[in-house]
């Protein structure tokens, strides 16, 4: 057996630990080709799938952008006389659709890594399920 670093091994029981936890919602992963993951050895595609899988946290904790929802374009008289004004209403979005196809697409990608790890029989792919398993 290769002489792994401790950066490794560590890196291995995050994702692992990681994994136990994930779940895509609502979200369907988008097909990646395990194809693309061939030429990766393991000690590759775990410090892949720890990247990929940083990405999906940093997804899910996006907060909803600020969608104008109206303009308003009027006159008002005030103390200083009549004058033209401009409202701009702003709210929280709740749309979504962005940030769900980001990561339908990482899911894909973290399904590909560990079908390929699967294949090459990586130990750190070992009880990580991939969807609809």
């Amino acid at each position: 057996m290769k002489n792994l670093s401790k950066s490794t091994v560590l890196a291995a029981a995050s994702v692992l630990a990681l994994a136990g936890c994930a779940s895509t919602g609502n979200v369907t992963p988008q097909y990646v080709p395990p194809s693309t993951y061939q030429s990766y050895d393991c000690q590759s595609l775990s410090q892949e799938y720890a990247r990929v899988e940083r990405y999906v946290d940093a997804t899910r904790n996006e907060q909803s952008t600020i969608a104008a929802s109206g303009v308003g374009v009027g006159i008002s008289a005030g103390r200083w006389g009549i004058s033209p004004n401009i409202s701009v209403g702003l709210g929280k979005s709740n749309n979504t659709k962005a940030r769900d196809a980001k990561l339908s697409r990482l899911y894909g990608e973290a399904d590909a890594i560990i079908q390929s790890a699967r294949v090459k029989r990586c130990t750190f792919a070992n009880g990580i399920k991939i969807y609809g398993e």
